[in-house]
């Protein structure tokens, strides 16, 4: 029988275009889940690098990514202090230029407006190039189209794509979104996951509402 994945190596596979995150990732602000890989010819390894920008930890935000999410190429999340002083009349950031400047203006990062932490739920798929802007909720199994513009909460199952991105449908209906988010399967033990590998990957929706249904009710037997 052949081995379950290792969520503890960086590539996963042969080809090295795809890395395991959370073990690449160095920053105290940034939570990544098992198996939540980012695809990258060039420099998957690089990811908090150069796909997380304006990241600067004692500003308080945080980003936190669940597990087997799907991160396409070229894909940025935000941070918050990208963001510019936008409650007085002008936005310009004289503070961080020093001399007399510094002097007579506020310390730069406490003007700020706050977004909060920007949180992706579980088996998320973020189409190529696609940006995040700081503070977005993602829900659960949600997808973001190629060359989205995420400006606002994304709900669990929900496709969105645009610039800024719109909701353009959920993915399943309302019972179906209520098993998946009851069942949790990527909590599963790895066995148990590999184990209903087939009902997860099969295009027979009925039957799979059917088996997770099920799988519910044994659990709370």
């Amino acid at each position: 029988m052949k081995p379950i994945p290792d969520p503890n190596v960086v590539f996963p596979n042969a080809y090295h275009t795809s890395c395991f995150l959370k073990n690449v990732i160095t920053a105290p602000n940034i939570h990544v889940g098992e198996y939540t890989y980012y695809d990258d010819p060039v420099a998957p390894t690089e990811f908090e690098r150069r796909n997380v920008l304006f990241n600067y930890p004692e500003f308080g935000d945080s980003l936190i990514i669940g597990k087997f999410c799907s991160i396409a190429s070229g894909t940025t999340f935000i941070m918050g202090p990208a963001n510019h002083r936008i409650s007085s009349v002008t936005t310009y950031p004289f503070h961080v230029f020093g001399g007399l400047w510094e002097e007579r203006t506020p310390d730069h990062m406490a003007q700020l407006p706050r977004k909060g932490d920007t949180v992706v739920g579980n088996d998320v798929w973020f189409g190529r190039e696609s940006v995040i802007l700081p503070g977005v909720h993602i829900g659960d199994g949600a997808i973001v189209a190629a060359y989205s513009v995420v400006t606002r909460d994304v709900p669990p199952y929900g496709v969105v794509g645009g610039n800024p991105a719109k909701l353009l449908k959920m993915r399943f209906d309302e019972e179906m979104i209520a098993l998946l988010l009851a069942v949790k399967w990527w909590d599963f033990a790895p066995d148990a996951l590999a184990d209903i590998l087939p009902l997860l990957c099969s295009p027979a929706l009925s039957d799979v509402k059917r088996a997770l249904a099920a799988l519910l009710r044994e659990r709370d037997a």
